[in-house]
């Protein structure tokens, strides 16, 4: 038998996002609060769930794919969550801007956005947040337990603390 003992693995926090979203924009201050609370805790995971009323929003969850495989995903997403209302109104090119401002290769981001070769993985967020009845963004599932966020994220973090503490103490 071995002394080694592991560490307990993190709580999932997943949280269904559409990159065009003023809400979600909002909801950043709870992740980043829950993060800083938790440390690596938890683990939150970012899920692509594009509103049909969001014109750019699809091209936006691709773009996001695509930092994530130039490994800097969650700032790619956060910097764009803070230009909904550029994306809005100005459309792709601010997916690009975005990228270099990042540094990252917008070149790249406009060839994976032609070639598509995120849609796979979008497509697949959509249709799990669709099968977990995802209805509007931001919507979290921790722990088996879906927590709307698209009608109110008043004690939104509370709750999911609440859950995060259960499940840690096991």
């Amino acid at each position: 038998m071995s002394d080694i003992t592991t560490a307990p693995s993190p709580v999932v926090l997943e949280a269904w996002f559409d990159l065009q979203c003023p809400d979600c924009f909002q909801a950043l201050d709870d992740l980043h609060a829950l993060r800083e609370k938790y440390g690596d805790r938890i683990d939150v995971r970012l899920r692509h769930f594009p509103l049909a009323k969001n014109k750019h929003a699809y091209a936006a969850a691709q773009a996001a794919e695509e930092a994530v495989d130039q490994g800097r995903g969650r700032e790619y997403a956060e910097a764009l969550l803070a230009r909904t209302a550029e994306l809005a109104e100005r459309g792709e090119p601010v997916l690009l801007e975005v990228a270099a401002g990042l540094g990252l290769d917008a070149e790249e981001f406009d060839t994976a956005l032609i070639d598509g070769r995120h849609l796979l993985v979008v497509d697949a967020d959509q249709a799990e947040g669709q099968a977990l009845k995802v209805t509007g963004t931001p919507t979290y599932v921790i722990g088996g337990e879906r927590l709307d966020g698209g009608k109110s994220q008043e004690g939104l973090r509370a709750r999911i603390e609440e859950i995060a503490d259960r499940l840690l103490a096991g």
